[in-house]
């Protein structure tokens, strides 16, 4: 055994995470090489002083970002890395499998479950259609934490009833109105934090049919300074024009939209909705500045042009 192949895995012995025949193989090595046990003695040593200090638990939001960053990085991964080592490094792939009889023995079992489980796709089931069925009748409460990413959102044409498709460890499924609290929450979810632009556009969609709810609002003006994609911010955009003149925080929304937003059409639309309001100080002072010297000449016009309507300040 070389000293290289050692002290590549020797965090995995000091982490218990090291097959019991490898494990044996290392220590015959360390016990033999003065080097190879210094260097045992420092990991160690090194685990020992980090396992005395405090351990903080992640954060549910933490946690939720954390999955949704691994299931984008697993879906846009490439493939064919396994066989590619398999077939161009057959060298490495024997020296695994001699430090590990247990990986032989496992290869085996797979093969022969393979073989089965190819026989049994032959006879007709109706194993999927069961377990959705299961799903959609004992789904429970979701927390945040516990989701991945939202797959699809879909709306029955002519009814209240919504379709959710989420993951967590495997992919379920929720069905319900918009007025179910459960429904809401996913729907919270998808338009902040999923990485299907498509679905969050279909989530921010539903959500603007209602409004009036706080927490919605609150969502709907995250997603429009936030979201990354114009067309989702511009729904929300739409969903919050009717609360402009009565919620200060959804003015200053579409204020920050107008002057900050890379997209003409968001801008465009935020202008329009600032209409109504535009004798407000804080409106006349972003549009003083936009007429002045904004690089969008339809935004530039449009400002000068409400503006003029206005009565002059004594």
């Amino acid at each position: 055994m070389k000293c290289e192949w050692v002290r590549e895995n020797i965090v995995l012995h000091v982490y218990g995470e090291l097959a019991d025949d490898a494990r044996h193989e290392l220590d015959q090595h360390i016990a033999r090489c003065a080097d190879c046990a210094g260097e045992l003695k420092s990991q160690q040593d090194f685990h020992t002083l980090l396992s005395q200090r405090p351990r903080s638990e992640p954060t549910p939001n933490l946690l939720a970002a954390s999955r949704m960053r691994l299931q984008e990085a697993l879906e846009t991964t490439e493939q064919g890395h396994f066989w590619s080592r398999l077939i161009f490094d057959p060298a490495n792939w024997l020296r695994q499998v001699r430090f590990a009889p247990a990986l032989a023995s496992a290869i085996l079992i797979v093969g022969f479950a393979g073989g089965i489980a190819t026989s049994y796709k032959i006879l007709p089931h109706s194993t999927e259609a069961t377990t959705r069925t299961a799903l959609n009748h004992t789904a429970s409460p979701v927390s945040d934490a516990s989701i991945t990413g939202i797959q699809s959102i879909t709306q029955e044409p002519g009814t209240n009833q919504i379709n959710i498709k989420y993951n967590t460890v495997e992919t379920q499924e929720a069905q319900g109105s918009l007025n179910d609290q459960r429904i809401q929450q996913l729907l919270l979810f998808a338009a902040r934090n999923n990485y299907n632009s498509g679905v969050r556009v279909d989530s921010v969609d539903l959500l603007a049919q209602k409004p009036n709810e706080l927490q919605i609002r609150e969502a709907l003006i995250y997603t429009l300074r936030n979201d990354s994609n114009p067309g989702v911010r511009l729904k929300s955009l739409e969903a919050l024009g009717a609360f402009v003149k009565s919620d200060v925080s959804v003015r200053d929304a579409v204020l920050q939209a107008l002057i900050n937003d890379t997209n003409s059409g968001v801008r465009t639309e935020a202008i329009h909705l600032l209409e109504p309001v535009k004798a407000d100080g804080s409106v006349r002072a972003v549009l003083m500045t936009l007429a002045a010297r904004d690089d969008n000449q339809y935004i530039r016009s449009q400002a000068r042009t409400m503006l003029a309507q206005l009565p002059e300040i004594d």
